[in-house]
């Protein structure tokens, strides 16, 4: 009986689930949130998308991941979200340039562009 009472207390929250797009802020993402409805008028279904800015205090989720956001109390101007958890991890993709020889031929001009220029003057 406790448990129902608090959980009434407290309301329950609004919930969404979206990518996140940006992560530059500190302790905010921003969650892009796509949804496919039926057009009004011609019943096509169509892509819509909202932006959200969403409070993460520990930065944890990186660009790509997909998250739910829940929703609460006004933070800033634009923030009234918070990440709830990361459901899905994005992938990252890092590059070994050394196995593909790219910072040998880096290194040569950067050697090239140090030696005298001979250019009118």
């Amino acid at each position: 009986m406790a448990e129902t009472t608090a959980a009434t207390k407290q309301g329950i929250k609004n919930e969404k689930i979206g990518a996140v797009v940006s992560a530059k802020m500190a302790k905010t993402i921003v969650v892009e949130v796509t949804r496919r409805v039926p057009h009004p008028m011609y019943k096509r279904i169509v892509t819509k998308r909202k932006k959200f800015y969403a409070h993460d205090a520990d930065g944890t989720a990186k660009v790509g991941d997909v998250v739910r956001i829940i929703e609460c109390r006004p933070m800033s101007k634009l923030k009234r979200w918070q990440l709830g958890e990361i459901i899905r991890k994005a992938v990252q993709v890092t590059t070994d340039l050394s196995s593909i020889g790219i910072e040998a031929k880096a290194e040569k001009r950067v050697t090239k562009k140090k030696g005298k220029s001979k250019g009118k003057r």
